[in-house]
């Protein structure tokens, strides 16, 4: 059976942010041009975590990586492959010709400006280049992408999200932060404030967005609806255990979603999270951060 031909893009894609945008759109270009399966090639864990032996806190998910490389960018085949101490060790040449050309029909390869593999990152974008060529493939090095004369990129768009400057966290990656997963059972509070409310688990690896309150869409069963989040220990709930929960109270739905897998996109930062006096208080702040939302997503379309 004929091998499948694949324009690829290299990298780690940690976030999916502008910068990866640009390889991944010349992908899909060179792919409708060929012929092709746009796809790209990625790892996980992040290489780092082997190398160093200590993990590299992260953006996004695999599961979320491919999910908006699809979605953006219109990448078809997403390969994510563990990598290994054993990967880590392989020469750069035999990376290039048995994985991307023998076992994955690459015909031709896309990658950044600061694209390092193989064996102590001997392999960089100069040798890639030369080796496509002497194998008779294509090959586009892509120059780094700036934005207000920062480079864009993922370490300093993990600081924006730290720090709870979602805004321009999302001029930075060019779309919504996003975390997804399956809706968890929760302690019931909104159940009790008169809010429902979905609760997700922080993906392991992935970073902690910036305690505090945000307005966010979350979308489910084809379905999109605003929501007031919450990320943080709900200093307010008597019985908090400490650990840091992502919940979000759904505006203008009543219904359980427990079980469902959802994705919810953050926007804005309204305030930092904080311990109020009574549940009383804290419900009468949520109604307020309500408005909040409503107002800036009326504002937004």
């Amino acid at each position: 059976m004929e091998q499948k031909k694949r324009v690829i893009a290299l990298g780690f894609f940690d976030g999916v942010h502008n910068g990866h945008g640009a390889l991944m759109r010349r992908t899909a270009q060179v792919a409708q041009e060929l012929g092709a399966i746009p796809s790209a090639f990625t790892f996980d864990p992040h290489p780092q975590t082997v190398i160093l032996g200590r993990p590299t806190p992260l953006l996004t998910s695999p599961e979320d990586r491919a999910d908006l490389m699809r979605k953006y960018y219109g990448i078809q085949d997403v390969i994510v492959e563990p990598f290994t101490p054993q990967r880590m060790k392989q020469p750069w040449r035999e990376f290039l010709a048995e994985t991307l050309v023998g076992d994955l029909g690459a015909v031709h390869l896309v990658a950044g400006h600061d694209y390092h593999f193989g064996y102590k990152g001997e392999g960089n974008p100069q040798r890639l280049q030369q080796a496509c060529q002497e194998m008779g493939i294509g090959c586009d090095i892509i120059p780094k992408v700036e934005q207000e004369g920062i480079t864009v990129s993922s370490t300093y768009i993990r600081t924006l999200v730290a720090q709870g400057e979602i805004e321009r966290a999302n001029q930075f990656l060019g779309h919504p932060y996003t975390l997804s997963d399956r809706v968890a059972h929760g302690k019931k509070l909104g159940s009790t404030l008169g809010f429902p409310t979905v609760n997700l688990l922080i993906p392991q690896g992935v970073i902690v967005p910036a305690f505090g309150v945000y307005a966010t869409r979350v979308w489910f069963d084809g379905q999109c609806r605003c929501a007031v989040t919450n990320v943080g220990v709900r200093p307010t709930v008597e019985d908090n255990d400490g650990h840091v929960t992502v919940e979000g109270f759904i505006l203008d739905f009543d219904g359980d979603l427990y079980g469902h897998e959802i994705r919810m996109e953050f926007y804005k930062y309204l305030r930092p999270e904080q311990c109020f006096p009574s549940m009383d208080a804290l419900a009468a702040e949520i109604r307020r951060n309500a408005q909040q939302t409503r107002d800036y997503f009326r504002q937004l379309t």
